[in-house]
């Protein structure tokens, strides 16, 4: 379907679907038509495509003239497709709101999830799934995401909401909170929204919609989109499109959860599957970076035959894309579905060794593969490790996330990172937890230090590709801001102490130990028989 000016492009909800550039229809939401069109399990979903976002730009942030009737349009070849109908009291159809640029900008632009959940839904939302934790837990989050990504309200009192809920439960998070729990906190929230807003959480589905696609393409200029299109070189004139999609739920308990997934390890280029995979979440619990996932083995978590499925997937993606792909996943009562897959960041190392090892199974041309790797700073293309770590004082281990190694001064504030950064002076940044909105400190940081967060959250992709050294879910790392200070197991530090980051094996050193650096001899000689 289309527009004389704007189209609209369907993905498994219509005949009339219609291909289109990357340019047009974001990478992210070409891929997902070029999933669909293999067979792969993709929700039902229609694009509003990058002219869209330049119109409402160009237009003083305001939708362009009938875009409600487009939505409308388009929202009756979804609900032919599922079944459902968008804001049915009986059968109520809820939808993701996503962005897409024509490049990957991971992290950098907004998400609203749940679209469509309101007081008149919420109870056929109940019956249709059986599930009142479901419900709750859904409305919760789309009340919290909508605050902060459309209305532009602080997070700071839904956070200490969601404390508070924890503290009278007793519960260490919010997985262990019951629909009752849930319920109260849900309405807790709400009337936070009212008084921050100064008017009632909105409940038409339709209004939660047009908000919600006008703040996507707003987040097009948003701080962290506009600072990393100038540290990569991207125009400000492309836009960003939109994917409105039938949401999958990996929060419903039992045989749900949400993943991401690298066809091979983005750190070291290993060809074995790498994985987060929170069981009873959404996908936002793992990317966001604010998930405590621990360090059990992602493929035991996942339900039966999943991880067969899963590694077929990967085959099949590097198959149709001819290079290693990051995927993001969800698992609704033990199906799969598949939300997205892009061209993986990887780190400098590892792109070397995935070129090579492509080329070497045929997969790509020798040429591509020296192409692929011509622009890498040849002082990244280094094999390093630790001098003296056998005896050096351990502070704590996290989940290793990079394969690099650091040293510098304990930092805490993105900003400090920054300047101190640029200054050429080697900081660690040390964070409950490293999101997207640290972008400039995690490129001014020789390393990164978390609390919490997954390999698979946006800010450690960045930094892997960045080829910084990156620890997360560091569980006995604890953090004073108010005097700038952390513990680690039994050691206390304060800002400016130095400590080492070995990101291949998630060890934490006092002090600075000496990095030894070597250069890839092995994978060079491999390249370099490609010629042949």
């Amino acid at each position: 379907m289309a527009s004389a000016a704007r189209r609209v492009f369907l993905i498994g909800c219509g005949p009339d679907e219609l291909a289109g550039a990357a340019e047009e229809l974001g990478f992210k939401a070409a891929n997902l038509l070029r999933l669909a069109r293999l067979g792969v399990p993709v929700p039902p979903a229609f694009v509003l495509g990058t002219s869209w976002c330049r119109a409402f730009l160009d237009g003083g942030a305001a939708l362009p003239e009938g875009t409600r009737e487009q939505l409308g349009a388009a929202l009756r070849q979804l609900e032919s497709a599922t079944g459902l109908a968008f804001g049915s009291a009986r059968r109520p159809l809820l939808v993701s709101v996503r962005s897409g640029a024509p490049v990957s900008m991971p992290g950098m632009m907004d998400t609203v999830l749940d679209v469509g959940l309101g007081e008149a839904t919420l109870p056929g939302f109940i019956r249709l799934t059986g599930n009142p934790r479901l419900a709750w837990d859904s409305y919760r989050r789309l009340v919290e995401s909508y605050a902060a990504t459309v209305a532009g309200l602080d997070a700071a009192p839904f956070t200490a909401a969601r404390r508070a809920a924890l503290a009278t439960a007793g519960a260490a998070t919010l997985q262990d909170l019951d629909y009752r729990a849930l319920r109260e906190l849900t309405r807790a929230e709400l009337a936070l929204y009212r008084d921050a807003a100064g008017e009632p959480f909105p409940q038409a589905p339709l209004a939660q919609l047009e908000a919600a696609v006008a703040a996507v393409f707003a987040s097009w200029n948003g701080a962290r989109a506009r600072w990393y299109r100038q540290a990569h070189a991207i125009p400000d004139g492309l836009g960003t499109a939109v994917t409105v999609q039938q949401m999958v739920f990996g929060n419903g308990g039992g045989t749900s959860g949400a993943g991401v997934g690298f066809t091979r390890d983005p750190a070291t280029g290993e060809p074995r599957l790498y994985l987060d995979y929170a069981p009873n979440a959404q996908g936002e619990d793992v990317v966001s970076g604010r998930a405590a996932l621990g360090d059990v083995e992602p493929l035991t978590l996942l339900p039966v035959g999943i991880d067969t499925a899963l590694n077929e997937l990967a085959q099949r993606l590097e198959r149709e894309f001819h290079d290693v792909q990051e995927f993001e996943f969800t698992i609704e009562d033990g199906r799969l579905f598949v939300l997205q897959t892009r061209t993986a960041k990887r780190a400098p190392l590892a792109a070397l060794r995935i070129a090579v090892e492509l080329a070497e199974s045929g997969l790509i041309g020798a040429a591509e593969a020296r192409a692929r790797v011509a622009e890498l700073d040849p002082a990244q293309l280094v094999v390093t490790h630790l001098e003296g770590a056998d005896a050096a004082p351990l502070l704590a281990t996290g989940i290793a996330a990079s394969a690099g190694v650091a040293s510098g001064r304990v930092v805490f504030d993105p900003e400090r990172a920054s300047a101190r950064g640029a200054g050429g002076e080697p900081v660690i940044l040390v964070r409950e937890e490293v999101t997207t909105q640290d972008i400039a400190g995690i490129e001014s940081a020789a390393g990164l230090l978390a609390a919490r967060g997954a390999r698979t959250s946006h800010a450690a992709v960045v930094a892997r590709q960045l080829g910084k050294a990156c620890i997360v879910g560091c569980s006995a790392l604890t953090i004073d801001a108010h005097a700038r200070t952390c513990t680690l197991g039994e050691t206390r530090l304060g800002e400016g102490e130095l400590v080492t980051l070995d990101a291949g094996s998630g060890r934490v050193y006092a002090g600075a130990l000496r990095v030894v650096r070597e250069p890839p001899r092995a994978l060079r000689s491999r390249l370099e028989a490609l010629r042949g």
